[in-house]
């Protein structure tokens, strides 16, 4: 049976291992937080890839437009140019992507990885847990520290 008093407290999955400083939370948090902006650019890069995939598809509906409003030159010439064109020397979108996701997003994942295995073992967001624990009213509706608190 679980101790009223240790509902109180985050799950034994968020808290720190015996004998784990607040100084080594707070650096796993920082890198862990670091990862999660990794995360969101990767998310602004996959924006970027299938915007630019769309802008194509649109482009090209756009010469066949002009062509058929009579300007066949000037859609050969954007056609030849622009349409389907690398957008950096040598790369679509998707080769930016898979270069980000093979090249730096996966060594960063691996790092945190690393670091909550060797240092938190392996627990996840222990520092945010130790937040929520500070910042909380305990015993108010709404401040539970975790779902089966509420039980």
């Amino acid at each position: 049976m679980v101790d009223a008093k240790d509902k109180e407290l985050p799950s034994p999955a968020h808290q720190a291992p015996e004998g784990v400083d607040d100084q080594t939370v707070t650096a796993v948090g920082k890198l862990t937080e670091a990862l999660e902006t990794c995360e969101r650019a990767r998310g602004q890069l996959y924006a970027f890839h299938q915007l630019t995939g769309s802008a194509d598809i649109k482009l090209g509906e756009a010469l066949t437009e002009l062509r058929e409003a009579g300007h066949a030159d000037l859609a050969d010439r954007i056609e030849s140019d622009l349409w389907g064109r690398n957008v950096l020397p040598g790369r679509w979108t998707f080769q930016i992507v898979e270069e980000y996701d093979d090249g730096y997003w996966s060594v960063f994942r691996a790092y945190e990885q690393e670091a909550r295995d060797q240092l938190l073992a392996g627990r996840r967001h222990v520092y945010e847990a130790r937040l929520k624990q500070q910042e909380r009213t305990i015993g108010r509706p709404g401040h539970e520290a975790t779902p089966d608190e509420l039980t």
